[in-house]
């Protein structure tokens, strides 16, 4: 929830893995396996599962491109495509969901390449890690073994699908590791040089840092004791009993708080007062804010559809302008000058990966061929004219084809990410 300083809202998206290899397995792992509807990523990873359901009148164990000479199916492409349309693709005109496949399609082409480079390297994972990162994420969901097997089906995959998909994004990130592993931390003088240059965004808002237990009271499935808002009441009273009582927050939190921020003690971070009024109610913002309100104090509130029992950690009554001496700052500039580089390798390296592979893009030729009918345009199932006569008489004597095929979904990539709407300040 914390805002961030505008150095590392610039740089955030460099920390750590490539973005591209993040969204090959979070596509996967997190919309799928999970079921987490905000994706906002664009080209994603693939899978192996099977499906029986046609592309635009094709067998989806056709070829749509080969990298190397390793073939990806149209089953791969019409999956991960619906996958991120979230259902939104009757409002997509033909040209859109022709993009839509074809941007798939280039994310599934990097991935492989990539991966094809990570078995070269002998970075690829053992299945012990595999399984250790699969459990890792399965139990981060909060989810039952079979609500997650429920949604995994409802996806059109299995944990086949799944490991395949896990073991590629691993290895994608231990590749980048390996070749950014020698990268070497900046000197102090381009650290102070940075710094000069970006004075504005080391600024520490006036605002507070907050820790919070979430109680949410909607039925999440199997094993969510919060299903409506009497019993999300009647828990959130039962935590603040043992809050009162003298239990600790940060274990409390762990224990029983129904949000991601539950694996770091319920930290919410800081934010500032401005990002505070975009989601909690005025009068508790008032009461965060104002200087005479103890640090430690306990708040309780509703927002965004959850209840909050919220603990006031730290206040800051007026803005604050940071220097390369205050606490983090001069670790923040150097981490964000090491992702900056970090990136700006695996960058190169994608691009020289991309160039020396040998991919043959049969989806593309196809919309080039079919200028005029937009080749993998179409719902899933629905085919041209000429395809459906053709389907029609090969399939005289066999079961009619599913007249009500389901709609393909469009992409997500003309969706916007999530914007950080609020005004830039330094973390503490």
């Amino acid at each position: 929830m914390g805002p961030k300083s505008q150095v590392m809202l610039k740089t955030e998206r460099l920390k750590g893995a490539n973005p591209r290899v993040e969204k090959f397995g979070r596509i996967f792992l997190v919309a799928a396996l999970f079921a987490i509807a905000s994706v906002v990523f664009t080209a994603c990873g693939g899978g192996t599962g099977s499906s029986n359901s046609s592309v635009d009148g094709m067998d989806p164990n056709e070829t749509a491109a080969t990298v190397n000479g390793k073939a990806i199916k149209y089953e791969e492409v019409e999956r991960v495509f619906k996958m991120q349309a979230q259902g939104q693709d009757a409002r997509m005109s033909p040209l859109e969901l022709a993009n839509a496949r074809l941007q798939v399609l280039s994310g599934l082409i990097e991935q492989e390449v990539l991966f094809q480079k990570a078995e070269k390297e002998g970075v690829v994972p053992t299945e012990e890690e595999v399984t250790a990162e699969l459990n890792k994420q399965k139990t981060q969901s909060g989810k039952s073994a079979d609500q997650l097997d429920k949604e995994m089906k409802a996806a059109g995959m299995d944990e086949a699908t799944v490991r395949l998909q896990l073991k590629k994004t691993i290895a994608v990130q231990k590749l980048f590791d390996k070749i950014t592993g020698k990268i070497e931390p900046p000197k102090d003088a381009e650290i102070e040089k940075f710094y000069e240059g970006n004075k504005e965004a080391f600024v520490k808002k006036k605002g507070v840092k907050l820790a919070a237990i979430v109680i949410d009271p909607a039925n999440n499935g199997e094993g969510d004791v919060t299903t409506d808002n009497a019993s999300a009441m009647a828990r959130g009273d039962e935590i603040v009993k043992q809050l009162q009582a003298g239990a600790d927050f940060a274990s409390v939190a762990r224990e029983k708080s129904e949000d991601q921020s539950r694996f770091q003690g319920g930290d919410l971070g800081y934010a500032s007062e401005d990002d505070l009024r975009q989601t909690f109610p005025g009068d508790v913002v008032e009461a965060l804010m104002n200087p005479k309100t103890e640090i430690g104090k306990l708040f309780i509130t509703r927002a965004q559809g959850k209840f909050f029992i919220l603990k006031l950690q730290e206040r800051s009554d007026k803005d604050e302008a940071l220097t390369l001496e205050s606490p983090g700052v001069r670790q923040q500039v150097t981490e964000a000058l090491i992702s900056a580089r970090k990136q700006l390798l695996q960058t190169a390296y994608q691009t020289i990966a991309m160039n020396e592979a040998k991919i043959e893009n049969m989806l593309a030729r196809k919309v080039v061929a079919n200028p005029n009918e937009l080749s993998g345009a179409r719902p899933a199932g629905i085919a041209t004219p000429a395809a459906a006569n053709a389907n029609a008489n090969a399939n005289a004597e066999a079961t009619p084809a599913n007249a009500n095929a389901e709609k393909a979904n469009t992409s997500n990539s003309n969706a916007k990410p999530a914007a950080n709407a609020a005004k830039p300040v330094a973390n503490k």
